[in-house]
């Protein structure tokens, strides 16, 4: 008997017999994903550097993140419409131009007003990033190769969280965080302009077949009441995840670890992230999306409340595994979507479903980090474990409409 491809075989195996127009559209998309997930993430390291600069409280620490991603998540619907009008590339091309722009100023900050007024522009520019780059792979890769390539589409995001991160971190080795910021930046400047060049165009009702050939979309039964449940769950699993980083640096501080140490645990729960889109895609093939669900929220919920009792050594080896539970949920959501809407609203509804979990994330940090002021980070900590095991009783309504796909 044959044996099972794992995800990213199936995806290998796929590259070879892809049209050059698909090759570009998976090109683009991806590193793109990866550049603008980087910078969400940079964030993250900058946290404490900006506290001891500026002299920030965690709400306000909180309130810098949700600057940049609420920027991004309001304005994702909007972007949709715009490109639709003007040209997914162009749109694309440009968002990333300000979303480097957005971390040149922000490196050349000298007040939190300025900081909060780069990180907005940041995020203004990167809202064009999952509706137009994710609805290029659902157009370009239809039928039984659409969920393989949007989770290798998704898992290129995960390593820009990786690589951006870890990038800044070896940065600050050798210089002061303005001047690595403002590289960065200019990172994003030219990736624009490569994004620009090398995307296909399509008009506005058209996708691509398994074969490279371009064709009207199809039909398929709508089902709104179960994209609203997997919306919602996204929301809750991103929120736990926001909350979760938002709190991390700052523990691992209580237990020793140096400013190199603790990018490099984001870089670990990164890399398990990593991971988890890919295995969990695997585990949801075998046990459902339901099941899923629930071992991965339970796993996040356990592996965060085992940080405490552990040193910074053992908190370091548990990351990763806490990284694979964090982000495995999303992978089994996000491929859920374009299952349950007909295919020419399929941009719509991502856009639906990632301004929702981007929403989420940028409320997420504020009211957290608020619960942190009053109760204490590692208090605050409690509420987030806790907060994760909403999802599985609402998963559970699922089960009929994901169970017809």
């Amino acid at each position: 008997m044959a044996m099972r491809r794992l995800p990213w075989e199936n995806f290998a195996a796929l590259a070879p017999h892809m049209s050059s127009e698909q090759r570009r559209a998976a090109s683009v998309a991806g590193a793109a994903h990866a550049l603008h997930d980087g910078y969400t993430d940079l964030i993250y390291i900058m946290l404490p550097l900006w506290q001891a600069e500026f002299g920030l409280t965690y709400a306000a620490l909180g309130a810098l993140r949700s600057a940049f991603v609420g920027a991004m998540a309001g304005l994702q619907i909007p972007a949709g419409f715009i490109a639709q009008r003007f040209g997914g590339p162009l749109i694309l091309a440009l968002g990333t131009a300000l979303s480097g722009l957005g971390y040149c100023f922000a490196g050349l900050s000298t007040s939190f007003a300025m900081l909060l007024g780069a990180l907005i522009l940041g995020g203004i520019g990167s809202s064009t990033q999952h509706p137009i780059a994710s609805a290029l792979i659902a157009r370009t890769f239809a039928g039984p190769y659409s969920l393989k390539a949007l989770g290798a589409y998704n898992f290129a995001g995960d390593l820009g969280k990786m690589t951006l991160p870890a990038a800044l971190s070896l940065m600050l080795l050798a210089m002061t965080w303005r001047p690595a910021l403002a590289l960065l930046g200019i990172l994003g400047i030219a990736a624009a302009a490569a994004i620009l060049l090398a995307a296909p165009r399509y008009g506005p009702a058209e996708t691509v077949t398994s074969h490279g050939v371009r064709s009207a979309d199809g039909g398929r039964e709508r089902q709104p009441f179960a994209l609203g449940i997997l919306t919602a769950l996204g929301v809750i699993d991103s929120a736990t995840r926001m909350g979760f980083l938002l709190f991390l640096p700052f523990v691992l501080a209580d237990k020793g670890a140096a400013l190199q140490t603790v990018g490099l645990a984001m870089t670990l729960v990164f890399a398990g992230g990593a991971v988890g889109k890919l295995v969990c895609a695997f585990i949801g093939a075998r046990i459902g999306v339901i099941g899923t669900v629930w071992l991965t929220e339970g796993l996040t919920a356990a592996g965060i409340l085992a940080l405490f009792p552990l040193p910074l050594w053992g908190a370091l080896l548990l990351l990763p595994l806490i990284g694979i539970a964090l982000n495995g949920t999303s992978s089994v959501l996000y491929g859920s979507v374009p299952e349950l809407v007909e295919p020419h609203r399929q941009t719509h509804a991502l856009s639906i479903f990632y301004t929702g979990t981007i929403g989420s994330s940028a409320v997420a940090p504020v009211l957290f980090g608020r619960a942190g002021d009053a109760l204490g980070v590692w208090h605050a900590l409690v509420l987030v474990a806790g907060f994760v095991l909403l999802t599985l009783p609402l998963a559970a309504l699922l089960r009929g409409p994901l169970s017809r796909h």
